[in-house]
């Protein structure tokens, strides 16, 4: 399983993103963005566990839920942008 984190522009965005992932089965969890991954300091995330993000960030396209960007964690610890 890889870890990606999607990132949103507000609390409410990553809380309809959360909701529509889990009701259809994927592991996520809602949480502050860290500042250094975000330029403007402020934001929220959600942690998904899948090995391919590819569903997830359309799931949130079809249900209208902007998100900001897609981050891999990658083994060492280190996160990259993701290309979709």
């Amino acid at each position: 399983m890889k870890f990606y984190y999607i990132t949103f522009r507000s609390v409410t965005h990553a809380q309809r993103g959360e909701s529509i992932l889990k009701q259809r089965g994927i592991r996520c969890t809602l949480q502050r963005t860290p500042r250094w991954m975000e330029e403007q300091g402020c934001g929220y995330s959600l942690r998904v566990w899948t090995q391919d993000i590819h569903l997830p960030v359309a799931l949130l396209e079809e249900k209208g839920v902007p998100k900001r960007r897609v981050y891999l964690q990658k083994d060492d610890g280190q996160l990259e942008e993701a290309q979709l």
